[in-house]
């Protein structure tokens, strides 16, 4: 029997998440924290990871870890969380648990791709609401559209990926009161833009912040949590696969958020950076910057095919985004100084 027979169409007609090889690149393309820990913090978390019970099975909702992320992220009292194999995990469990047959799902686009993907996944219909030209959102009319198209699920990239927009407040509030179903605030990058809507909990019944670990600088661990009220999460842990965050993984995430002050400060290392560079990729010629709440900064250029190339060649690894509507863009990750200084050098040999 063929593959073609069995697998959905659904399926056949998608394409794999890719991840190009960078070895040996200045990587640039991923959205990660350029930091490494100290080698004195390194050895300290060596010494307890050492400790681990590897023969064991993990904590099935990692208590311990909870409570920590409860306290350092200020989770308001009365709300639950739920831990995740990253945010990605947590995204396919809430659309799983949310796909009535003819649910739908409704987002801005463009916006992470794996919101379409896990539409896609469980048969969900996808409503992509298409953004203005400068990647701000018309809430109003999104407003309408929800209304018409009742979704069970809205996200909501804050700020959006891959444009690094901030959504007003305002705006985003008028979504969650008008949502017939549950808004989902992906707050990937809360660290770099240092809003949030966490402390807005309690008082929007169908709302869930969405955050991940990923991007503070602990991609490699693959942790994500939601946050939301204990009815929700009630529901959504029927989804969630036993064991589902490995010990390792909890171990270095209580380690680490116990010493959050160095992720932090990374973190506003970033945020500077980001604004230096950004300030210098808009004079180049021919490059017109958006403007970014995130730790990447989203370019048009002239020619992003050409230039993603010629970076390549120069060592330099970006995302090429070059399709409507971010046709002739790259999206650059904000990487250390010398990174940065690379590839502003690069970029004004490769325009």
């Amino acid at each position: 029997m063929s593959v073609e027979k069995l697998v959905r169409p659904e399926i056949l007609a998608l394409k794999a998440y890719h991840v190009p090889p960078a070895a040996g690149l200045v990587k640039l393309d991923a959205m990660e924290n350029p930091y490494a820990l100290s080698p004195e913090l390194r050895g300290e978390l060596a010494q307890v990871l050492a400790k681990v019970e590897l023969n064991r099975y993990p904590d099935p909702t990692g208590a311990r870890l909870r409570e920590l992320l409860a306290r350092k992220m200020c989770v308001p009292a009365g709300m639950e969380l739920m831990l995740g194999n990253g945010s990605d995990e947590l995204l396919q469990i809430i659309t799983i648990a949310l796909a009535r047959p003819g649910a739908a799902m409704m987002y801005p686009a463009p916006t992470f791709v794996m919101y379409s993907m896990y539409a896609a996944f469980t048969g969900m219909k996808a409503v992509s609401f298409p953004l203005r030209a400068d990647f701000s959102l018309d809430a109003s009319a999104f407003i309408e559209r929800m209304r018409a198209e009742k979704p069970a699920i809205v996200f909501l990239a804050y700020p959006n990926n891959p444009s690094g927009t901030l959504y007003p407040q305002a705006d985003m509030e008028a979504i969650i009161a008008a949502a017939p179903g549950i808004v989902v605030m992906d707050e990937a990058y809360h660290a770099f833009a240092e809003k949030t809507f966490m402390d807005r909990l309690p008082a929007f019944p169908n709302l869930l912040v969405l955050r991940t670990a990923s991007k503070l600088g602990l991609a490699g661990i693959r942790l994500g949590y939601l946050a939301a009220r204990p009815e929700w999460i009630e529901q959504l842990n029927k989804v969630r696969s036993p064991y589902n965050v490995n010990v390792l993984t909890q171990a270095t995430a209580c380690f680490m958020l116990e010493r959050l002050d160095v992720l932090e400060a990374q973190a506003a290392a970033i945020r500077a950076d980001r604004d230096r560079l950004a300030a210098t990729l808009a004079a180049m010629p021919g490059v017109t910057v958006i403007p970014s709440k995130a730790n990447f900064i989203l370019v048009r250029v002239p020619d992003a095919d050409a230039t993603h190339g010629a970076l390549l060649r120069r060592g330099v690894l970006v995302k090429n985004l070059n399709a409507p509507p971010t046709k002739n863009c790259l999206r650059i990750t904000v990487g250390t100084p010398e990174e940065n200084r690379i590839l502003v050098a690069a970029l004004k040999e490769s325009l």
